[in-house]
């Protein structure tokens, strides 16, 4: 691992250097640390076997594999296709790899991650090594309160990851990798292709597979070089007024002071895309007036409330602080989500009422635990109460499911789930703060 510093150094101090031999990286000592870097309850691939049976005799297996990409004989096997439902009510392609191939994917994204992270701009958040989705949030609020936004255009890509170009991605990998063997084993990755329902072997002429390890980091930059460096350059107008980006993966919203610049900006981004094989969802895709100033506008027009946008689950409205009439974001849970995971809370609950009441109760806590350290943000208090209630109201359900004769009441199990769920808290603190600590300058 040392030795990718050097890498990273050599990256940092030249963003046009290009790197020839970087292939030797991936040797057993990196195959064994990313073995443990990947998720241990994924599904297994094609060949049925799973994270713990690959683990039995670890050692021997990764000697042979590394031999195989030393001697160029490794080939990956295509992957395991399967379907997961969205929030909108469309299904997710997702592709589900063989341990073998998530383990050089693996390996292959710590090295080139010490390239790309010297590339990748600031505004760039989604699938970074120590940046989430809180850092892209608070990145988006600060923005919009601290810069002259006065219009937000939402951005919305259509089914991106099946649209990327292969021809394209490599041109944009070469810029960086000159390692034929490296760019050779990225090329087979995209093009390895998937098993369809029927178990029929289905090539890959475009796109990158979703739930492969590596997908992100292609992703990344591939919006790179089509978008990000655009944009940048873009906004650096002298004649332009303020105009903020934050993208997480496919997902991005900008923000403008002036409306013909936000126009302006949309019709060339239709081009921009067009030339390499993007298209923008028109259904999810749109341009408000949004900022400090939106709500005088709109009174002063005639107009309703100022239009809502989502981004990353939550749904970014425009309000006034308690105490006067000082502009305040507010964020709140979007409401598809937030319907989303109480429908599979109740789905689960129907589905196990039978075990114990102290295994649902371990279940439920962590289902609660966990959506609140991620939506328990600053005006977010009311919505996070309300999904506490409803699942609480779905656990008693479930239970009175389990008996036609039952004698439980809302006022006799409400105590005991006050009592022993966890409560609905605000854990985030407020945007500015923590984005003035992270990011001081």
């Amino acid at each position: 691992m040392s030795r990718l510093l050097r890498v990273r150094q050599i990256a940092a101090d030249n963003r046009r250097t290009q790197f020839t031999s970087l292939f030797h990286y991936l040797s057993k000592e990196l195959l064994w640390s990313s073995f443990y870097q990947l998720n241990r309850r994924s599904a297994p691939g094609v060949d049925g076997v799973s994270w713990t049976a690959y683990e039995e005799g670890l050692d021997a297996r990764l000697t042979q594999l590394a031999d195989k990409l030393r001697h160029g004989s490794y080939r990956p096997r295509p992957a395991r296709r399967m379907y997961i439902p969205k929030a909108d009510g469309s299904q997710r392609p997702l592709s589900i790899l063989c341990v073998e191939d998530k383990i050089v994917q693996q390996a292959a994204v710590t090295v080139m991650e010490h390239i790309y992270e010297k590339d990748f701009l600031g505004f760039s958040y989604g699938f970074r090594p120590g940046r989430g989705q809180h850092d892209a949030l608070d990145a988006l609020y600060v923005g919009i309160t601290k810069r002259k936004v006065n219009w937000v255009l939402d951005l919305d890509l259509r089914k991106f990851f099946d649209r990327v170009e292969h021809d394209w991605l490599i041109k944009f990998l070469q810029h960086r990798i000159r390692d034929k063997r490296l760019i050779r084993l990225l090329t087979q990755w995209m093009k390895v292709g998937h098993y369809d329902e029927d178990g029929k072997h289905v090539n890959s002429a475009r796109g990158v597979p979703q739930g492969g390890v590596i997908s992100p980091l292609l992703a990344n930059i591939y919006l790179h070089y089509c978008l990000d460096l655009w944009v940048n350059q873009w906004r650096k107008h002298p004649s332009l007024g303020d105009v903020i980006i934050v993208r997480y993966a496919d997902d991005a919203v900008l923000g403008f002071q002036r409306k013909d610049e936000a126009d302006c900006f949309l019709k060339l981004l239709h081009q921009r895309l067009d030339k390499f094989g993007l298209e923008l969802n028109a259904e999810k895709t749109k341009l408000i007036r949004f900022g400090r100033f939106a709500r005088s506008a709109h009174r002063e027009h005639g107009y309703g409330k100022p239009q809502s946008f989502d981004f990353l689950g939550f749904t970014h409205s425009c309000a006034v602080k308690r105490c006067g009439k000082e502009f305040f974001l507010l964020r709140q849970t979007a409401k598809s989500r937030m319907r989303t995971t109480l429908q599979q809370v109740k789905v689960w609950l129907h589905k196990n009422r039978h075990k114990s009441i102290p295994e649902q109760m371990s279940w439920l806590t962590r289902v609660l635990r966990g959506h609140f350290n991620y939506f328990g943000v600053p005006g977010n208090a009311m919505r996070i109460g309300r999904f506490r209630s409803e699942a609480g109201k779905y656990w008693l359900k479930a239970l009175r499911r389990r008996s036609q004769r039952y004698n439980l009441i809302w006022a006799k199990f409400g105590r005991f789930f006050n009592m022993s769920m966890p409560k609905a808290t605000v854990l985030h603190p407020y945007p500015n703060q923590r984005f003035g600590v992270k990011y001081s300058r």
